[in-house]
C-alpha cells in the first residue's frame, strides 16, 4: 500500500515577530489556531546587529522553529518602493528581502505593527487589563487601536458587511502635536525651538517622556530630576517634577486619542496597547488622561459611550501578525500545509 510522503518540517506552522524599538517578540504559530503562540521568545534589540541576527538566534534557540520557512514580521513603519523598511523607531535599517534570501526561506512578509495589533481581534479583548471610561458593552463600529511604545503608533479595526475585518493603518504618531493649556504650549514652544513640525510621538512615547520632562524642566528653570522614562515613572510618586512629566504625559495622549477618535470614527471603542502604559497602569486611571479625553466641546456625551480600555501588549503582536497574514492566504485553494507558491 503506498503511502503519503512526510510532511516538510514545519510544515503548517509560521514564525511571527514583533519588532519595536526596543525589543523583537517572536513566537511560533500554528496557521490553523492563530491565537496560540509556541516558544514565544523576547530578545532584546540592542544585543543583536540586525533583525537577521535576531532570527538566527531564535532559530538556533527553538529546535521546532528549524525548517520554517515562513515569517512573517509585524513592524513600525512602512515599506518603500526600494523594498526596504522606513521607520524612525528601529536601531537598525531592515531589508525584508536580503533577509528572506540570507536565510533560505520562501516568504518574509512586513506588516505595520499597530495594523497587526488591529488584526489580534479577540484575542485584544482577552488581554484586557482596565477599563478607563465608558460603558462595558461598545457600539457596533471601528475600533482604535492605539498606544505610545518607542513611536506612537495607531490602527483602526472595521468591521465589514461581509464578516471579513478591514484594518487602516496610520501614521497618526506623525500628525502634529497639538496643546490646550498654558503648560502644553510652553512646552509646545520648547520643542519649536528645535524643530518647526513637532509630532505627537516626539512627545508620546518612550523617548518623548524624556523629552517632555526636560523641556518641562525648562520652562520651569530648573534641572532635570531623572535621566530615563523608566526611571520617570518610578519616580512619579515622590518627584514632583517626574508627577507633573508624567500627568502631562497624559493629559497629551487622552486628549489626542480623543481626536483620533473623532477624526476615526472609532465609535466601537479605544483599545490601548504599546509597552509604556501597561506599566504606568495606576496612574493614568487616576491622572488627566480621561478628562482630556473627554474634553472635546459638544462631542463629549458621544465620548462618554466610548469604551476606552488599555490592553497587555506581550504577544498581541505576534498573534496580530499571524491573523494578518492568515487574511492573505483565505483563498480556498490555497495549501495552508504546502509551500507558497
Amino acid at each position: 500500500m503506498p503511502t503519503s510522503p512526510a510532511a516538510p518540517v514545519g510544515a503548517g506552522l509560521l514564525l511571527a515577530a514583533d519588532v519595536g524599538g526596543t525589543h523583537v517578540r517572536l513566537g511560533l504559530v500554528d496557521l490553523h489556531a492563530p491565537d496560540t503562540v509556541r516558544h514565544y521568545r523576547k530578545y532584546a534589540c540592542a544585543d543583536h546587529a540586525g533583525l537577521r541576527e535576531v532570527l538566527e538566534a531564535y532559530f538556533h534557540d527553538v529546535e521546532e522553529a528549524v525548517g520554517i520557512r515562513r515569517v512573517v514580521v509585524a513592524s513600525a513603519g512602512h515599506l518603500r518602493g526600494d523594498g526596504s523598511l522606513l521607520s524612525v523607531n528601529l536601531p537598525w535599517p531592515v531589508m525584508p528581502s536580503r533577509i528572506r534570501d540570507a536565510l533560505g526561506l520562501d516568504e518574509l512578509l512586513v506588516v505595520n505593527d499597530f495594523e497587526a495589533l488591529a488584526h489580534a481581534g479577540a484575542a485584544t479583548d482577552r488581554h484586557a487589563l482596565l477599563r478607563l471610561s465608558g460603558p462595558e458593552v461598545a457600539m457596533p463600529g471601528p475600533v482604535l487601536v492605539v498606544g505610545p511604545g518607542t513611536g506612537l503608533g495607531a490602527a483602526v479595526r472595521i468591521p465589514g458587511r461581509d464578516g471579513q475585518v478591514h484594518v487602516l493603518a496610520t501614521e497618526a504618531g506623525q500628525a502634529a502635536l497639538t496643546a490646550s493649556t498654558d503648560l502644553e504650549m510652553a512646552v509646545l514652544r520648547e520643542f519649536m525651538r528645535e524643530q518647526r513640525h513637532v509630532p505627537n510621538e516626539h512627545a508620546l512615547s518612550g523617548p518623548g517622556l524624556l523629552r517632555l520632562h526636560h523641556a518641562l524642566a525648562r520652562t520651569r528653570g530648573v534641572a532635570p530630576t531623572q535621566a530615563s522614562p523608566d526611571a520617570i515613572s518610578g519616580a512619579a510618586e515622590d518627584d514632583a517634577l517626574a508627577h507633573d512629566t508624567l500627568d502631562l504625559f497624559c493629559g497629551l495622549l487622552g486628549s489626542a486619542v480623543g481626536d483620533m477618535v473623532l477624526l476615526y470614527g472609532a465609535h466601537g471603542g479605544v483599545q490601548l496597547a504599546g509597552g509604556i502604559l501597561p506599566q504606568i497602569r495606576d496612574f493614568l486611571a487616576r491622572s488627566s488622561f480621561v478628562p482630556r479625553f473627554l474634553d472635546k466641546g459638544p462631542m463629549r456625551e458621544s465620548l462618554l459611550h466610548v469604551p476606552v480600555t488599555l490592553v497587555e501588549h506581550g504577544q498581541l503582536g505576534v498573534v496580530g501578525a499571524a491573523s494578518w497574514y492568515l487574511g492573505r492566504h483565505r483563498d480556498p485553494t490555497h495549501r495552508m500545509d504546502a509551500p507558497p507558491t
